[in-house]
């Protein structure tokens, strides 16, 4: 089945941030579109309001008629729905065409010119601040982003006329291996997804495979430093970046901190752009937006189009994103929910908000990565000044002997530290008195964030 051939596709696990993309973009198309999910969220809601239809119980009977033809039915799926799932068995025995995301997106890569950023983290954002500036210049693109990018209120951008599509690559079940990108940005490589990748060892050597993925004609460009080694094809660019070794190929300089601003050069192979000002002016930006823009400027955008986009960039929700801003409380939700992710963001914090109190509520996510990481984890949150620790967040998995949170809280060594359900949180937060607060974890935490926010601004 061609994929832009078909009538009608049917996504089972439709609220996902990533499949949700997909299914803007086949709406774009002028297929229908219908799905399920386990539970309903606004992600949903917004689909629905946008012609979706979407139930949230495992039913073959609520599949929409239409949708029960095998000739004109695509079925797309994500990994982390379980196989024995009923509407997903029914797909399955009936004959349709079952195609996984990553799949899909492969199939998008081969007939476009894309640009496909991966990493541990930092890919989110990256991804969301190249496409806003291909999306701002005369190049403009079409993108599937792993977060809502606040200037356009999505995490799908559709350009009519660009052969440029921009596609954050996840490396969770080797997704990416699917894809095959014209240009490709790694921007970190730590172990994680210890349920996928055995050892630290499986985790590298699959990136290096995504290396290899790139095609003739095209570039990669990574992160310096990395534990990485390309295996490039025939006539493809290799390029470093990073925000302050002058050695690699695409870096800062200049950079300047102050007044809640952060303005530096961006410096490229024979090549500068001064006074570039961050829109989202937090130091890991500054990382991110060499990378960003060093995808851009390789794909001809003008230094005057790159400079006016960095400035206009306002961030992508749950990314280091300003809830609450008030003189004596601030509020900062953010995705973060590995141990990297953890000390990027609470050493951003401290540079902001020197000699305040930073307070974190974490959610950790996930069994497995919880019991590999602990020590990591713990030694990220220990930045803190207060810690105030939700349970795991299970997601795909079910519950391991002996794995809970207790296993950070013990290893944490600031004093000021708690267990918390989500259940008790507000009470805790409302006897509190706080500062800086930060709400981390990619579960369902940030369903917390707007009563957190309203018990702040009461304080």
């Amino acid at each position: 089945m061609n994929i832009y051939q078909t009538e009608f596709a049917y996504f089972i696990g439709a609220g996902g941030i990533g499949m949700s993309a997909l299914i803007r973009y086949f709406l774009s198309k002028g297929i229908e579109v219908a799905g399920y999910d386990k539970t309903a969220s606004p992600l949903t809601e917004q689909l629905k309001n946008e012609g979706v239809f979407i139930h949230y119980e495992d039913d073959i009977l609520l599949i929409p008629k239409n949708f029960k033809n095998p000739k004109k039915t695509l079925v797309v799926y994500t990994p982390a729905v379980p196989d024995t799932l009923t509407e997903l068995t029914f797909f399955k025995e009936k004959g349709f065409e079952v195609l996984k995301r990553s799949e899909v997106l492969g199939l998008i890569t081969e007939a476009e010119r894309s640009l496909c950023i991966a990493g541990t983290h930092g890919k989110t954002t990256t991804s969301t601040m190249t496409a806003h500036i291909l999306k701002q210049s005369r190049m403009a693109c079409n993108a599937f982003l792993g977060g809502i990018s606040k200037n356009y209120g999505s995490n799908f951008i559709l350009s009519e006329h660009s052969p440029l599509t921009v596609i954050e690559a996840d490396e969770y079940d080797r997704s990416f291996h699917r894809l095959t990108p014209y240009m490709a940005l790694i921007t970190s490589a730590d172990p994680d997804h210890t349920d996928i990748y055995a050892t630290p060892e499986a985790y590298r050597e699959s990136f290096e495979q995504f290396t290899s993925l790139v095609r003739p004609g095209g570039a990669l460009i990574m992160k310096s430093g990395i534990a990485v080694t390309p295996r490039l094809q025939d006539n493809v660019r290799f390029y470093t970046y990073s925000a302050t070794d002058e050695d690699a190929d695409f870096h800062a300089r200049q950079i300047r901190i102050g007044n809640g601003e952060i303005v530096f050069d961006f410096v490229g192979p024979s090549m500068q752009i001064t006074d570039i000002q961050l829109g989202v002016p937090v130091q890991i930006n500054i990382e991110n937006g060499v990378a960003a823009m060093a995808l851009a400027w390789l794909n001809g955008v003008s230094i005057k189009e790159i400079r006016d986009a960095m400035k206009t960039f306002a961030g992508v929700e749950r990314r280091f994103d300003f809830i609450l801003k008030k003189d004596n409380v601030v509020l900062i939700d953010d995705y973060a929910h590995h141990p990297e992710e953890l000390k990027n963001c609470i050493k951003s914090v401290r540079l902001l908000y020197e000699g305040r109190k930073i307070t974190g509520i974490f959610q950790p996510h996930l069994y497995t990565r919880t019991r590999d990481l602990a020590d990591a984890f713990a030694e990220s949150l220990s930045l803190l000044d207060e810690l105030i620790l939700l349970d795991i967040y299970p997601a795909r998995e079910e519950p391991i002997p002996d794995v809970t949170s207790q296993l950070i809280l013990d290893r944490v060594t600031i004093p000021d530290k708690k267990l918390c359900t989500k259940e008790t949180l507000l009470d805790v937060i409302a006897a509190g008195t706080y500062e800086v607060v930060l709400t981390l974890g990619a579960g369902d935490i940030d369903r917390m964030v707007e009563p957190i926010k309203e018990i702040l601004e009461r304080k």
